[in-house]
């Protein structure tokens, strides 16, 4: 809270939070700020948990009371640490028109080793990157949550609610669907990772699944090569025979995907390699030409 509270701005903000029955003292907290801040902080309090229920919680009950032209984003655990944060962004995308988002470096502060390291690397001359839809696809990661701005009008929010998962990488998906983003050089924000996280706190082999589930849910929507190429880049990582035969329903789906978008020889022998002898597949930018 005192991080969106700190921002240094000439447009007035609103913080839109979404409580869903936290058991923390989580509420406690947020209403001392709401009775500070009435005309900024907008809270909404659950009695019952809605994502446990499977509810859109950004898309129920955030992103439909959004009154400004930009929405940024920033999820319980993590925190921001300029003042100028929003600033800096949206004097960056009201001068590039062309743009529809725009994010900037983090920090990740490991709490069990109580370490901070760099989201991204700060290489010498980095003075920021371009990105676009091709380079989420494959795999480039310039964002988190917490460091994301965009344009409200560059969702069509009604359609975004047919996507089965509305996950983060569904929400950068769309977004790079109707323009490229820009990734400030600057470090304003801290993303936590700790076992108590809801991604972080899970295994891998349960995240490679919610990774196949919610790219196969964007394909469902956008039946493109694109949306298939998303899907193929997941397989080429390094996956265990073993966990692969117990997800056989995903990897039919997969199957059928890969078969319609890169053809029958192509499908045969990328499944006849891994799961015989579990290939570890170097990515490409060509595969995105098949």
């Amino acid at each position: 809270m005192d991080g969106f509270l700190q921002q240094k701005t000439n447009f007035p903000i609103e913080v839109l939070i979404h409580d869903d029955a936290s058991t923390d003292g989580t509420q406690d907290v947020i209403r001392e700020y709401e009775v500070r801040y009435p005309e900024i902080v907008k809270p909404i309090y659950q009695k019952e948990n809605q994502y446990s229920k499977g509810i859109k919680i950004n898309l129920v009950y955030n992103y439909s009371r959004a009154r400004g032209k930009y929405i940024a984003l920033c999820e319980g655990d993590d925190y921001w640490t300029d003042p100028y944060k929003l600033q800096k962004q949206v004097d960056f995308l009201d001068s590039h028109p062309d743009y529809v988002m725009c994010s900037h470096k983090w920090n990740n502060y490991i709490e069990n080793e109580n370490k901070t390291d760099y989201g991204i690397p700060l290489e010498v001359g980095w003075s920021g990157k371009v990105y676009n839809l091709d380079s989420l696809v494959n795999g480039e990661w310039y964002f988190q949550p917490l460091t994301v701005l965009f344009r409200r009008h560059a969702i069509d929010f009604k359609k975004y609610g047919l996507y089965k998962n509305s996950k983060d990488i569904t929400l950068f998906y769309v977004l790079l669907k109707t323009g490229k983003g820009f990734c400030l050089h600057d470090v304003m924000a801290t993303y936590r990772i700790h076992s108590g996280g809801i991604w972080s706190g899970v295994g891998l082999n349960c995240r490679r699944k919610q990774d196949f589930i919610t790219k196969i849910g964007i394909f469902e929507v956008e039946k493109s090569k694109e949306a298939a190429t998303f899907i193929l880049y997941e397989f080429t990582k390094l996956i265990s025979r073993a966990w692969m035969l117990k997800q056989i329903k995903i990897f039919w789906i997969v199957s059928k995907i890969f078969f319609k978008h890169f053809g029958a020889l192509f499908t045969l022998r990328l499944f006849f390699d891994k799961v015989l002898f579990n290939k570890v597949f170097v990515w490409k930018r060509s595969f995105n030409r098949l």
